[in-house]
């Protein structure tokens, strides 16, 4: 069991690296699309390899955080039942859920995304724009990279719930800690810190 959580560990660590270096790309992404909308507005000036640039980001940015999001738990919920229930059936319903469906979905999109990947670079294809960006693989691959991290993810996720499902308390309670020292940073930005910050209201009274 001990073995299970080093090799969760050490997958969290790969994808959370990933994730944060591709983040970098959000910012990318701003710059261009500012560039590009002032340069359009103020110059008269269009440029279609910029166009795809912001896409090609946008590409970056969701397929290489999407794993990373998975392991922070901070991808979107609607809890009609699963809130309702014990924590050791929330457990189950996870394990299933990464068995059945997110781990098999994974491999059926890389399966096909690598032999579309393959295609482009085999017959060396460009953007359909003759202004437009070369080389169109490179954006493709990010397909296939994206949700190999993104079943890495699931992975990191079934060991833990293993762990937690059959393994002694000591080290259920060690998962326990690394899954809330992961959602930890999430959370910082909580609305009670935000209530604690003076604002205009509160300024006013302390002059008063």
């Amino acid at each position: 069991m001990e073995v299970l959580i080093r090799v969760s560990e050490g997958l969290d660590r790969v994808i959370t690296k990933v994730g944060k270096i591709a983040a970098w790309a959000g910012l990318a992404l701003i710059v261009v699309t500012v560039f590009d909308v002032v340069t359009r507005r103020f110059f008269v000036l269009g440029s279609t390899k910029l166009q795809e640039l912001e896409w090609h980001f946008h590409t970056i940015l969701f397929a290489f955080c999407l794993g990373f999001a998975y392991l922070k738990d901070a991808h979107v919920r609607i809890d009609l039942l699963r809130e309702n229930l014990s924590e050791r059936t929330r457990w189950w319903i996870e394990l299933a859920g990464c068995l059945l469906f997110l781990i098999p979905y994974c491999a059926l999109v890389i399966y096909f995304a690598v032999d579309y990947t393959h295609k482009s670079f085999a017959t060396s294809e460009v953007s359909a724009s003759a202004t437009g960006l070369t080389h169109r693989w490179i954006i493709k691959s990010v397909i296939p990279l994206g949700f190999i991290f993104l079943a890495l993810s699931g992975v990191a996720v079934v060991l833990r719930k293993i762990v937690e499902l059959f393994g002694p308390e000591p080290l259920r309670q060690q998962v326990h800690e690394i899954e809330e020292a992961e959602a930890e940073p999430l959370d910082k930005i909580s609305l009670p810190e935000l209530e604690d910050q003076p604002g205009p209201d509160n300024q006013d009274g302390e002059r008063r």
